[in-house]
């Protein structure tokens, strides 16, 4: 071989080389060589990251940012981000405080930049300026096993997920969608101005949610609304459903009791109701208006009226006695969210 054609490999060699570690360094960047990463936060020192939010800029595609026990007075915002997991070691270890400056203290998305297939799970976020928790722009996001102390907003979100969470103190709303797709499942709402809105052009499904202590009602649905609400609780609050403007809502196995009125329903709106259970002072079903008038006309045949028989309603405990009316009704083994107490649970009540 010549020399000039030994060079010319040499230098093709050294291309190849090259480009190859270009492109190792991509993947790495990317976090596609080395995997999915644990980056630690903690205010000791201990982790990866003081600052939360320095730890979400740092994480990549399928990073878990794991949340070390302490109390943060710091606020977070996840925007721009795929595939990655927030998480604290307990919801009674670790508190997101938020900031003075800034009104709330997690947001997953930023306007005009969303997020995707997010969870964040297992902490305490309280209330910053107005709200705790905002949601914006952002799709496939999973809220698990959280305490809100205060307001979880959400807007132009879709495949939300909200699970197993305790949300209340919110002086105005618990939980609020505007134009957002989203499922409510098996959380406990409580002591807010009103429990949940749905409101604009959302479609939410409500399902075996605990929802008390509203001033107002615990679920409004607005707008255009659509709304499934299946097997929930909603009791002591001002009413219980209020169905307005042109939205539209199927309610079924529901129990509605201890709460001022049950069911108001504008005539603009459309409701199917089946298998629902009453218990109300004022009325379980009234027609909106100025001022809302009773429509018993308005019942289903299949509603249940009369006293859920609750295990300690006094002290909050809305499971049902083994003494309800309210099982085996319909499709449904029991109405409400919460399953029938065990003859165990009963005698420790003295029930």
């Amino acid at each position: 071989m010549s020399l000039c054609m030994m060079k010319r490999v040499m230098i093709l060699c050294l291309v190849v080389a090259i480009g190859f570690w270009g492109f190792g360094q991509v993947w790495a960047d990317e976090g596609l060589l080395l995997g999915p990463r644990t980056i630690v936060v903690a205010l000791d020192g201990t982790g990866d990251f003081l600052s939360l939010q320095e730890a979400v800029d740092a994480a990549k595609k399928g990073d878990t940012v794991f949340v070390k026990a302490g109390h943060y007075p710091q606020d977070v915002t996840i925007h721009s981000k795929e595939k990655i997991k927030f998480v604290g070691a307990g919801v009674d270890q670790v508190t997101i405080l938020g900031r003075d400056i800034v009104v709330g203290a997690l947001h997953v998305g930023k306007w005009p930049y969303g997020a995707t297939d997010i969870e964040i799970s297992d902490m305490t976020i309280n209330d910053r300026g107005g709200h705790a928790v905002g949601l914006f722009n952002g799709q496939g996001i999973v809220l698990r096993r959280i305490k809100i102390n205060g307001m979880l907003f959400s807007q132009q979100v879709h495949d939300v997920r909200i699970e197993d969470c305790v949300i209340g103190g919110s002086e105005t709303t618990g939980v609020q969608f505007a134009d957002s797709e989203a499922a409510l499942i098996g959380n406990v709402i409580h002591d807010n101005d009103h429990g949940v809105s749905i409101a604009g052009k959302s479609n939410v499904r409500l399902e075996r949610n605990v929802i008390m202590r509203s001033l107002f009602e615990a679920v409004v649905v607005s707008g255009h609304a659509q709304a499934a609400i299946t097997s929930n609780t909603l009791v002591k609050n001002g009413g219980g459903v209020a169905f307005l403007g042109q939205s539209k809502s199927d309610v079924s196995g529901n129990v509605v009791g201890l709460n001022r009125v049950g069911f108001v329903i504008a005539p603009s709106s459309q409701i199917t109701a089946s298998f629902n259970a009453f218990y109300n002072r004022d009325g379980d079903y009234l027609r909106g208006g100025n001022p809302n008038q009773p429509a018993p006309e308005l019942k289903a045949q299949s509603d249940i009226t009369g006293d859920p028989h609750f295990v300690d309603p006094e002290h909050d405990d809305f499971r049902l006695r083994l003494d309800t009316p309210l099982l085996k009704i319909g499709e449904f083994p029991y109405l409400g969210a919460l399953a029938p107490a065990s003859p165990a649970a009963r005698r420790s009540t003295g029930k």
